[in-house]
């Protein structure tokens, strides 16, 4: 999946600030320079919902009102929050 597809899909906002993805998602993990999301999107009874997103600062503001873009998107879903985020440490 492409950053165009995932940010239409999951409706991903590019770019964004750790603090707008925290009060949106509840699994948003600051780690050094990057931003994890882990989301949740729902594909049916019974079959993976989560997938895992990366965001990077765009400048030197590492506070959560810096501005960040979206790097990567899993190209597949996962079945829990922490196999998406251990996509977006990976």
């Amino acid at each position: 999946m492409t950053i165009n597809e995932a940010i239409r899909t999951y409706r991903l906002p590019n770019p964004t600030t750790s603090e707008d993805l925290g009060c949106r998602w509840s699994h948003v993990l600051n780690f050094g320079d990057k931003v994890l999301l882990a989301g949740h999107y729902y594909n049916g009874k019974n079959k993976p919902c989560f997938y895992g997103a990366v965001f990077e600062h765009l400048d030197d503001d590492l506070s959560c009102e810096g501005a960040i873009g979206l790097r990567a998107v899993s190209e597949v879903e996962f079945i829990d929050e922490g196999h998406a985020i251990a996509w977006a440490l990976s």
